[in-house]
């Protein structure tokens, strides 16, 4: 028997996970409208009580004030100024740890780190309750679970201004599963253009690099970026990295996919983690993330190489894959949207190499992409209460070479609703909820919670 009882599955199959985004958005378009017009008057009024005390400062100076009057003024328009700053920018100001040169906030603490060691890390453990059964009616097979899904250190050390090391240790399941996630040498040279080499992260994405708990909505990461954008995805590898103005970028050189890991479910199984990876064919991606305004980030980033590594019965198998992004954090109000889509060639000729037939063939074209919104109720404080709504859709078949077909599992729409808080902000409690639909009319709903820490 279900959990969520048969007869209101089958006659109203989405209504309920639907009307909690709508009152997620609801919330959130309200909130922001009243803030809104509060957060303005405060401006005004700041900016008022700032051009009164630069006159008051003028006018002072010209009468040859004492200069401990002068600095107390002085000291009272830095506060303010402070505030009305913090006002303006809202999100992007009130973040209390930041990113350095790609990395998590807690995987960046080495950069203000002025010399030797440092150490840091992050954890989360998650239970997942499953539908007993999948839209069609038919029994889920699935067992709820308990995880420790992964405990992380991280270890860096700056010999000088210049040179630093970083990496990631990853126990993940317990301590099932060991591996290093990152290990590279920065030289850091000067903002525009740094060298950087190792195993190291593949730009693409939101969560691939920024992949801590307290840095991303939901218990579980975004299909998109697990399936086609296989996250967390690294590779052996070197390039540049740096900031141009307002422009932030990373380009490397890596080792390419090994195409025999691929599946119809997507191009997971094709990553080498740096662990003996095969190097018969390498790969250039790229990054550029344009910082519009304070809380406004848009971008995109490329993909081109071959992953037959002479091993999948002389296919080359070319990979492309282009993405697209935007979010927007402001006055507590949240937006993130990404949009990806792959090609693979070579595909028939790799299907004949793993003897694959049928609805199994891997996708010569994989496409997907997330919408979602939040609104953090406490923001401004150390505290964050957000809700929040993702939309999700994917395909990874959406083509497949002659003689082949598409099996409608791989065709998904995911709504994900959701609450996370957290108490600090290296602390953080979700809750969220995910109808799975696809092609086949076989997706299993589930129940997620989670706790996760970052230091």
């Amino acid at each position: 028997m279900s959990w969520r009882g048969t007869n209101w599955r089958k006659h109203h199959p989405r209504w309920g996970a639907w009307l909690a985004a709508c009152l997620v958005m609801m919330f959130a378009t309200t909130s922001v409208g009243a803030q809104t017009g509060g957060d303005a008057e405060r401006i005004e009024r700041l900016e008022q009580e700032v051009a009164a005390l630069r006159a008051e400062i003028a006018k002072a100076a010209e009468a040859g004030a004492e200069s401990a009057r002068l600095a107390e003024i002085e000291r009272r328009i830095e506060l303010l100024a402070q505030e009305l700053e913090t006002m303006k920018i809202g999100e992007a100001a009130a973040q209390p740890d930041q990113s350095d040169y790609g990395m998590g906030p807690a995987a960046s603490k080495i950069y203000r780190t002025e010399r030797g060691l440092s150490i840091g890390g992050y954890g989360e453990a998650v239970y997942q309750k499953f539908d007993d059964e999948r839209d069609n009616g038919t029994a889920s097979g699935r067992l709820d679970q308990a995880d420790l899904l992964r405990a992380v250190l991280y270890f860096g050390y700056k010999w000088n201004d210049r040179l630093l090391w970083n990496a990631e240790v990853e126990y993940e399941h317990g301590g099932e599963e060991v591996g290093v996630e990152f290990a590279y040498l920065d030289a850091l040279y000067r903002p525009q253009a740094n060298l950087r080499a190792g195993l190291v992260l593949v730009p693409m994405g939101f969560v691939n690099e920024l992949h801590e708990p307290t840095v991303f909505r939901g218990v579980r990461r975004p299909d998109v970026e697990r399936v086609i954008l296989p996250s967390t995805w690294r590779e052996v590898g070197f390039g540049l990295f740096g900031d141009v103005g307002p422009v932030s970028y990373r380009t490397y050189l890596v080792n390419g996919f090994d195409a025999a890991g691929f599946t119809a479910g997507g191009l997971r199984g094709g990553r080498q983690n740096g662990g003996e990876a095969k190097a018969e064919d390498f790969a250039w991606v790229g990054r550029a993330d344009w910082h519009a305004a304070p809380g406004l980030l848009a971008g995109g980033s490329a993909y081109f190489g071959n992953a037959g590594q002479d091993g999948v019965g002389g296919a080359d198998v070319g990979v492309q894959i282009v993405e697209g992004h935007v979010e927007w954090k402001r006055r507590g109000f949240e937006l993130r949207a990404l949009a990806v889509d792959a090609e693979l060639d070579d595909v028939a000729k790799l299907n004949s190499a793993l003897g694959l037939s049928g609805n199994r063939s891997v996708g010569e074209k994989l496409r997907g992409g997330y919408v979602q919104a939040g609104y953090d109720f406490l923001a401004g404080g150390e505290r964050s209460l957000v809700p929040f709504a993702r939309w999700e859709t994917f395909d990874t078949q959406a083509r497949v070479p002659a003689g082949f077909v598409a099996n409608p599992a791989n065709d998904v729409e995911l709504l994900t609703v959701g609450l996370s808080y957290s108490p600090i902000p290296e602390v953080v409690w979700k809750l969220d909820y995910q109808d799975f639909e696809n092609g086949a009319d076989t997706g299993v709903d589930q129940l997620n919670v989670a706790f996760g820490y970052v230091f």
